[in-house]
């Protein structure tokens, strides 16, 4: 089978390989950056103001191997890939809930984000915290394997 995904724009951010990216864009919630929205897909964007965050769906261009262990900054031990967010995946999607501060045009003025420059960004979807924050608990030893833990 094959899946075929045609960019719908792509973020503009001072982020690159040589500068190197967070862990995650919420853990540093100021870096800006926005999101070039192609001119066909610009119509789209009615009504997306209204939301204080959103969610971005992105190719991550730049991962090229992945495997099933990986261990995370911080981490004491390895994880399973898919107990990570480890941006070296099989199909390397990258997923960030932003922060939208604005929209002129067709660009998104956003931050909070952890991609580089030139990352093509395939769908963007409202954060609605009612469905997209189901109730459950998270434990600390989670936090700790992630390295994430205080």
């Amino acid at each position: 089978m094959t899946i075929e995904y045609h960019p719908i724009g792509e973020f503009h951010s001072q982020l690159t390989p040589q500068t190197g990216a967070p862990r995650q864009g919420a853990l540093q919630p100021g870096i800006e950056a926005t999101i070039e929205i192609y001119e066909d897909y610009t119509p789209a964007l009615n009504d997306l103001r209204k939301y204080e965050y959103i969610i971005v769906l992105y190719h991550m261009h730049l991962s090229r191997d992945w495997h099933s262990d990986v261990r995370p900054p911080g981490s004491k031990r390895s994880l399973g890939l898919f107990a990570t967010r480890s941006p070296n995946r099989p199909n390397p999607i990258g997923f960030g809930v932003i922060k939208l501060n604005r929209i002129e045009g067709n660009t998104l003025h956003v931050s909070g984000t952890d991609a580089f420059d030139g990352t093509p960004v395939l769908d963007i979807k409202p954060w609605i915290p009612s469905i997209d924050c189901p109730s459950g608990n998270t434990s600390p030893e989670i936090e700790d394997d992630l390295g994430l833990g205080n």
